[in-house]
């Protein structure tokens, strides 16, 4: 069955819950004095905060548009926006979603093709996009959404623990050897630990991650019958290895951290590895707390398994215009300025190279700035993205597409609540093989109420 006959009204949870940050004003259509007025909808995160703050020089060149930005931690504002769209009740005209949603929002007619617009505008420059994010923010061939950023996953490390310890970390280690180097490593007495994975419940937290393990591990969600697979070997096998590498190696408390508390660990020197998104390379060396931590963390692509696959996940976040907005022209002039080419040398210039959204233009990793700043892992980022396959991302065939995820729209529901059921097996409440189980039973009763397989 094609995910497009089983769309089900259900919510829409963020990548992965970010920094609070505030909001500010809201409400759509014109000021007294004339003006137009638009309210964006962001993320919390790093590279959208710079936005938010650059915004004077948007207005400064759109004379006439005043933009108010709703900022939310994305476990806040992915039910605030969705419920905003499905309902058009027009109080976002930019609404900033994920490649997973782009697809399903684009079926519900949430959001508007973005292809006149990126043709009518030459400036923007549609052939700069890096070609797999393009292709994740579109749908039958229709850009939705601006990609902003655009990301895999690969590994972090301190390149003088390792040294130290007497480990050797490949450019292409697989999970064998980082479980060697995370023992290695591992330092109670110095409160260092072999690494930081993402614990935290959340499709988008705990799971991404593990769902990349489970593929390099032959395992998958679904056979090409829709017959839900957490219960093979080879998933056993995978969620098993992440959870003892978790509470062997792992961080303190791990059941409760996602990549916030990882990139707080790592880049203050309280672990020694870090597997998680390639938009954070930036953000660990420019937070870490010593420029010792910082002159020595060194990267390497994603670790692999015993399936023969890249094994990083695959993402963007993209502005979209929403169906409901009143101003979609305005709108669109908001996008162009926020994922151009000459919003990142601004970013850059005004925030630090660090601090630009990567991963969406290949103008970006010609800028002779950024390259010396992200001479460490800008090459590596636009191999893992070029690498990763969301249309074949395991080793058997599967009837559904993406890497950390499975792009239904019944994979919120399930996602959540198996990555609940993993967590509670970090945490040491059930075993690896209760979670599977209940997961396996849960998922399937969705699976076949969607009809999915008939």
């Amino acid at each position: 069955m094609n995910w497009k006959k089983g769309l089900a009204a259900v919510g829409v949870v963020g990548l992965s819950a970010g920094v609070l940050a505030g909001c500010s004003g809201g409400g759509n259509g014109a000021s007294g004095d004339g003006d137009v007025t638009i309210t964006v909808a962001l993320a919390a995160n790093p590279q959208m905060q710079t936005a938010e703050s650059l915004i004077s020089d948007f207005e400064e060149k759109n004379p006439g548009i005043k933009v108010n930005f709703t900022v939310l931690p994305e476990n806040e504002l992915r039910p605030a926006v969705t419920k905003d769209v499905s309902t058009n009740a027009g109080q976002y005209d930019v609404a900033m979603i994920g490649s997973y949603e782009v697809p399903i929002w684009a079926e519900r007619g949430w959001i508007v093709p973005l292809n006149d617009y990126a043709s009518a505008d030459t400036a923007w420059d549609e052939a700069d996009l890096t070609e797999p994010i393009k292709n994740i923010v579109s749908a039958d061939d229709t850009l939705y959404a601006a990609p902003f950023y655009g990301s895999s996953s690969f590994l972090m490390y301190r390149k003088d623990l390792a040294e130290a310890a007497g480990v050797t970390i490949p450019e292409n280690p697989t999970w064998d050897q980082i479980r060697a180097a995370a023992e290695a490593m591992d330092d109670d007495a110095d409160g260092v630990s072999g690494i930081c994975l993402r614990g935290l419940p959340g499709w988008g937290q705990n799971l991404a991650a593990i769902t990349t393990v489970i593929n390099t591990f032959g395992g998958q969600w679904f056979n090409e019958n829709w017959d839900t697979e957490l219960t093979s070997p080879e998933t056993k096998d995978a969620v098993q290895f992440y959870v003892d590498l978790l509470r062997d190696y792992g961080q303190p408390d791990a059941a409760a951290q996602g990549w916030e508390g990882c990139l707080q660990s790592f880049s203050q020197g309280k672990s020694a590895m870090w597997y998680d998104d390639t938009v954070f390379a930036g953000s660990a060396i420019d937070q870490a707390a010593t420029p010792e931590i910082a002159d020595n963390i060194a990267f390497a692509m994603a670790p692999t398994g015993p399936a023969d696959i890249a094994s990083g996940w695959l993402w963007s976040w993209g502005l979209s215009v929403t169906k409901s907005s009143q101003n979609p022209d305005a709108a669109w002039k908001f996008i162009s300025w926020a994922t151009s080419k000459d919003y990142i040398k601004l970013a850059g210039e005004k925030a630090g190279w660090d601090a630009i959204p990567p991963g969406s233009r290949k103008s970006t990793y010609e800028i002779p700035e950024y390259q010396e700043a992200a001479a460490r892992y800008a090459d590596l980022t636009l191999r893992s993205i070029e690498a990763a396959n969301p249309q074949q991302p395991t080793e058997n065939p599967v009837p559904y597409s993406g890497v950390q995820y499975v792009q239904i729209p019944e994979f919120v529901e399930i996602g959540d609540y198996v990555s609940q059921q993993i967590a509670g097996a970090i945490s040491g409440s059930q075993t690896v093989d209760q979670a599977l189980e209940d997961s396996e039973s849960y998922t399937s009763g969705i699976i076949s109420d969607a009809g999915y397989g008939k």
